[in-house]
């Protein structure tokens, strides 16, 4: 068995035997055991009760986190002529149509947000099996096939994160850096499980939120309180 470092030694050992504790405590100590040497990002995995393999099952949604994520967020637009400009002059790191398509194609995907015009549907249809396991499909459902295209590349570029139910009925998404101060990071992890909440599909059965937890990109995980999150 490999032995494991210092750090991690140590991290274990401050969250050994703390389990569903308070947003408040779970920050704290994922926070204070965050010692990369880079700026972890602060994590969240809810486990929900719906198999997404259903479709009124599938929980899908997007929150304007109130304190951003820290992240740098790299947005493509997929936009001809006036809208192509309009996404340009709103911040957008990549613009094209068939050209952007055949980079997509090509397997260099150097962006974090994909947002499309509505008439670009057909083109980036062709890309549904390499943009939709990464979770970068254009969807109007969350605002990313929209004609305002300015208003889609702004909010993404403020911190808008989008979430989508995997699989196994899992929700992750990175809620802030572990230099945010751990008020900030208490907001966004209560804004955060609050639009899951209301994400909450029709065809949900029985217990909806079974689990959420807390990391760092480096660290243990901890489970959080259900009842403190949702303020129940």
């Amino acid at each position: 068995m490999a032995k494991h470092g210092k750090r991690t030694t140590a991290a274990r050992e401050a969250f050994a035997g703390k389990n569903l504790v308070t947003v408040a405590e779970a920050v704290a100590l994922v926070k204070g055991n965050a010692t990369a040497k880079f700026d972890e990002t602060i994590e969240i995995a809810v486990v929900l009760g719906v198999d997404p393999r259903h479709a009124d099952q599938m929980v899908r949604g997007k929150i304007a986190l109130p304190n951003g994520t820290g992240k740098t967020m790299r947005v493509a637009v997929f936009a001809r002529g006036d809208k192509a400009d309009e996404a340009t002059a709103a911040g957008a790191d990549i613009v094209g149509a068939e050209d952007l398509m055949e980079i997509v194609q090509s397997g260099k995907i150097e962006f974090d947000r994909c947002i499309a015009t509505p008439d670009m549907m057909p083109i980036v249809g062709r890309l549904g099996k390499v943009l939709g396991p990464r979770n970068l499909m254009p969807n109007p459902k969350v605002g990313t096939v929209t004609m305002d295209v300015k208003a889609a590349v702004e909010a993404a570029k403020g911190g808008e994160v989008q979430f989508k139910a995997e699989k196994a009925g899992v929700v992750h998404a990175g809620l802030g850096k572990a230099s945010f101060t751990a008020a900030k990071l208490e907001e966004n992890v209560l804004a955060f499980v609050g639009a899951v909440q209301k994400a909450k599909p029709a065809g949900a059965k029985g217990t909806y939120m079974k689990k959420i937890s807390l990391t760092s990109s480096m660290g243990p995980s901890v489970t959080v309180n259900i009842d403190n999150a949702t303020g129940n």
